[in-house]
């Protein structure tokens, strides 16, 4: 690694070492990543050269499925888990655009994100972020700071875009999941973005979702490409939104938004939003 770049990183991040959140930031077209990101990132193009695409779908799938939660909703209040690296479009700027004092927890524990989130949100008494992580629900709902701002009475909107095909079967997602929406009031919303392995349902990218998990799991020790029934069980208890999972481009379009191409990535990434009744 060149002595500069180890000299360019925070005190206390092994940049040899590569990050989820810093693969995302260099697909996505950001700058706070280095040499250890960028070689898995290569690894993954080389599999699915529209990576870039699916990336990006997942930041606008962000952004729609806030934007409909604030304003059609009327959710105030939102817990981000696993939020990565701040970029243009964060849960708090789309939510406040719409409802003016929303209140947003961003969650991570990649000591990256902390710092530039902190350093983001430093004025901002609407907006926190804490370091916890994800597999341990109870420690983030208890935060102190998760209490100043989230009221447990009332409807939460609970993030969960691309953390759960981050965890292992035996980590348990599921019961992860379950833990924390239990103690979400009624009228709730869920949101999940998850890769996805689809079968036979389009055969012709499946191998591709095998291989990108293999890549993942090599360098990243992380990834999980979960079947369509798999990511369904997510949303146990909780009423499915139209158009239900679907391609994260597919999950209620703008008017003038067009649809990407079909490339080896637009099937294996879905999403949905699920409300608590």
């Amino acid at each position: 690694m060149p002595e500069s770049e180890q000299e360019s990183a925070p005190r206390g991040i092994d940049t040899s070492k590569p990050s989820v959140a810093r693969v995302y930031d260099y697909i996505l077209g950001g700058k706070d990543n280095y040499a250890s990101d960028r070689h898995v990132a290569a690894a993954m193009l080389e599999i699915a050269p529209d990576a870039p695409q699916a990336a990006a779908s997942n930041r606008h799938f962000l952004r729609r499925t806030v934007r409909h939660l604030a304003g059609e909703v009327g959710i105030r209040q939102f817990l981000d888990i696993g939020s990565g690296l701040p970029t243009q479009g964060n849960v708090h700027e789309v939510a406040q655009s719409v409802a003016p004092g929303a209140h947003v927890v961003y969650v991570d524990n990649d000591p990256i994100v902390l710092a530039h989130g902190r350093a983001l949100l430093a004025v901002d008494e609407t907006t926190t972020i804490i370091e916890a992580d994800a597999r341990e629900p109870e420690r983030i709902l208890d935060d102190p700071r998760t209490r100043d701002l989230i009221d447990f009475t009332q409807p939460v909107g609970l993030l969960l875009f691309g953390i759960l095909h981050h965890m292992s079967d035996a980590e348990d997602p599921a019961g992860v999941a379950a833990r924390l929406i239990r103690p979400l009031a009624p009228g709730s919303h869920v949101v999940i973005s998850h890769f996805q392995n689809p079968g036979q349902a389009h055969p012709e990218v499946a191998e591709q979702a095998v291989s990108a998990e293999r890549v993942f799991n090599e360098h990243l020790g992380t990834g999980r490409w979960r079947t369509r029934e798999e990511i369904l069980a997510f949303f146990d208890g909780l009423e499915l939104l139209e158009p239900g999972l679907v391609p994260l481009p597919e999950w209620r379009p703008e008017p003038d938004e067009e649809l990407p191409e079909l490339g080896i990535t637009y099937h294996t990434f879905a999403g949905g939003v699920g409300r608590k009744p």
